[in-house]
């Protein structure tokens, strides 16, 4: 599928004018996060086993952090992606991912974007959570399970990446990522599945956003943006089913 965008006539984009040649690689709120992300995965792999599982757990915006008020986790959660093998794969395809968002969407509503899925996916994800255990359907132990990474904010900026993409394939584009995400709920089974699930939908009905609201105008993609958004995919399949 080639991966371009239709021109939607007399609207701006919502981050200025589309950037060309140098001006594509300033992002500050990639570069940014890509700088905080490698700093505490660094920490993390100076550290012995039981103090980096210290780390991760009080980072972790699980329903048991949730319901004892601490909600900084909902930032402290989107910080961590493990350290070694992990941070070396997930960073670099993050990047990508964010480098395009903020060069086609801008710095704010990229934000906006990742944040809406990371928390909105989360608390979501802990309501239902919270119906489980209180049903008793699920062990209360789960209430305590590691629940960090980048994953639910990564996902609902590929959902919004449905503005992108030509208005003759963006149902393709939304009912394939959406039948991934339900394979890999019947697959893993996990609440962290189901996560990704909701933040996808998230993305979804925020690139309807950007579309009703004309907040965004959709030239075709370069061939570096359209590398980057097969690398993006590559990094959505990999949460998904990986």
């Amino acid at each position: 599928m080639r991966m371009v965008g239709q021109a939607t006539a007399g609207v701006a984009p919502a981050s200025g004018t589309i950037r060309t040649g140098w001006r594509r690689f300033c992002l500050p709120v990639t570069y940014s996060y890509a700088a905080m992300l490698i700093a505490v995965a660094a920490v993390l792999a100076v550290l012995g086993d039981a103090a980096e599982t210290k780390v991760i757990l009080h980072a972790s915006s699980n329903l048991s952090n949730l319901l004892n008020g601490r909600f900084g986790t909902l930032v402290a959660s989107a910080l961590v992606v493990g350290d070694g093998a992990a941070a070396a794969l997930v960073i670099p395809l993050l990047i990508c991912l964010l480098a395009l968002a903020e060069l086609r969407f801008g710095a704010l509503t990229t934000i906006r974007i990742f944040v809406a899925g990371h928390i909105g996916a989360t608390l979501l994800v802990a309501v239902g959570l919270w119906v489980a255990v209180t049903a008793d359907w699920v062990s209360i132990s789960i209430t305590t399970a590691e629940d960090v990474g980048i994953s639910y904010g990564a996902m609902a900026v590929i959902g919004a990446f449905v503005v992108l993409v030509p208005e003759r394939w963006r149902a393709t584009w939304s009912i394939t990522w959406l039948a991934v995400a339900v394979s890999g709920v019947a697959m893993g089974r996990t609440f962290t599945n189901v996560g990704h699930l909701v933040a996808l939908v998230i993305g979804l009905l925020g690139g309807l956003w950007l579309l009703r609201t004309h907040r965004l105008r959709a030239p075709r993609l370069t061939r570096f943006e359209c590398g980057l958004l097969a690398v993006a995919s590559a990094l959505g399949y990999l949460m998904l089913v990986g």
